[in-house]
């Protein structure tokens, strides 16, 4: 938790930029059963709650009442079951006062002050609700079946815009999880060897991130079949000359995460074809961290990015033709298929929840395309000074898209299939890491995590 001083002038910012007059309507997360009502999955709140209330405790919910500058968190205290069985804690009030709120009231008293707001014909603004139990609580609130829910456009846009800007204390949490993250790479290529069980390293990091007090930021992805882009599959065994791809990051208490990316040989060394596509990659990356400055926009560093991949493999005899021109004709989503990254704070993929249309894109650079490769791009709007963005290339060779494509012989002028067809079985490669956009240009956050070939041969050999 921040001072309370940050969450006040977060509030205050909001209302003063915010367009028009009623109500911001805030829910908080509910807790989830795993199998019965009091055996519940990990809670985790509500990121933009989080943002402007700071409180992690389910069922919640805050309003700002813009017309009288009245702020209110709805929630219960705990009853003398709850305490029984959990303890005394710090009491709604307790917490309210911590983050500048004056007024609470029981969570029950939620609905009386909505209908009474709406009776007065006062606007009832809110955001997209993910959460099954906030739709159905929206459409009690309010009065309005779910199916005919429509969340404020003006509050999201209000929300991303004060969110998207990452202040000093918000930088400093996102490098205390990337601390813990390049320590878990780290461990993960000390362990990466024949006989070594996917799961033993998934486990490995995720019990390296609990004992300094970490979450994982998401499923962590430790596998050898890199090829699948979100694999959670953690089965396999570790077997010479296979290369291990892990996607992990960790989330602070305070909510905020980390996203990196590292592909390794199992064996001590990278075979020759794996060293060439691999150095692809990280020419692809840091041409693309090096575009990385305000006012540009990232869909051209994408572009840019994946021009990079295709006059690699042009030299490899698996592409033929203009780079360039493949780029523009989509064959190069081939081999990467997905975005070269995303926004990333309190979300992993920060603010997915209020819609890509707004977190990603702009009015003046929408996203009109369904083309597949850049359907999958979710950022794609011009940079701006405290961005936090990841820069994630890849190649992927996915052995049903190789068959379906080649089969249909889909954009052979630019796809040497008979060449193509020696790397069905080779997974896939990604390197990533997370920048800050600053005045100029950028700053990579956190530790640097080595990425080179000659880099992590040297820390295997080192880590025998």
């Amino acid at each position: 938790m921040f001072s309370t001083k940050t969450y006040i002038n977060r509030r205050e910012v909001l209302k003063n930029n915010f367009p028009e007059t009623g109500l911001l309507l805030f829910l908080g997360n509910r807790q989830s059963p795993i199998n019965f009502m009091d055996n519940t999955y990990r809670f985790r709140q509500d990121s933009t709650f989080l943002y402007y209330f700071g409180i992690s405790e389910p069922n919640m919910a805050g309003v700002m009442d813009l017309d009288k500058g009245e702020t209110i968190v709805f929630a219960d205290e705990m009853s003398m079951d709850q305490i029984v069985w959990m303890g005394r804690q710090e009491t709604i009030k307790q917490k309210s006062l911590l983050v500048g709120v004056q007024d609470t009231a029981p969570f029950s008293s939620l609905k009386d002050y909505i209908t009474k707001a709406i009776a007065k014909g006062r606007e009832v603004h809110y955001l997209p609700a993910y959460q099954s139990y906030n739709q159905i609580l929206l459409s009690d609130l309010l009065s309005i079946p779910i199916q005919n829910l429509r969340s404020s456009v003006a509050f999201i846009k209000a929300v991303v815009a004060q969110r998207e800007i990452k202040q000093p204390e918000e930088i400093q949490q996102i490098e205390q999880a990337l601390e813990v993250s390049v320590d878990m790479h780290l461990l993960s290529m000390r362990m990466a060897r024949v006989g070594v069980k996917e799961y033993e390293i998934a486990s490995a990091i995720a019990h390296l991130a609990a004992s300094r007090n970490c979450e994982l930021a998401y499923p962590s992805i430790v596998t050898i079949h890199g090829e699948i882009l979100h694999n959670h599959y953690q089965q396999n065994t570790l077997a010479a000359g296979q290369l291990l791809l892990n996607d992990s990051g960790c989330e602070v208490k305070s909510g905020y995460a980390s996203d990196l990316t590292r592909t390794i040989p199992v064996s001590d060394t990278f075979s020759d074809v794996q060293k060439q596509l691999y150095n692809i990659v990280l020419q692809s990356f840091n041409q693309a961290k090096s575009m990385l400055a305000p006012n540009v926009a990232f869909r051209d560093i994408h572009l840019r990015a994946s021009r990079v991949i295709c006059e690699g493999l042009i030299e490899m005899g698996i592409m033929k033709g203009n780079a360039q021109d493949a780029v523009e004709n989509h064959a190069h989503t081939m081999f990467f298929q997905c975005g070269l990254g995303h926004m990333m704070g309190l979300d992993v993929h920060d603010m997915e929840d209020l819609g890509e249309q707004y977190v990603g894109y702009t009015p003046t650079l929408k996203k009109e395309t369904q083309q597949f490769g850049l359907k999958s791009l979710r950022l794609g709007k011009e940079l701006k000074k405290g961005h936090v963005v990841t820069i994630e290339p890849g190649i992927y060779f996915i052995p049903e898209l190789i068959q379906r494509w080649s089969k249909d012989k889909k954009y052979s002028e630019f796809i040497n299939y008979d060449r193509l067809n020696d790397f069905v079985d080779f997974g896939g490669i990604r390197i990533e890491d997370n920048f800050l956009i600053q005045d100029n240009s950028y700053r990579l956050l956190g530790p640097e995590l080595i990425k080179t070939v000659k880099e992590i041969e040297q820390y295997k050999r080192d880590h025998r």
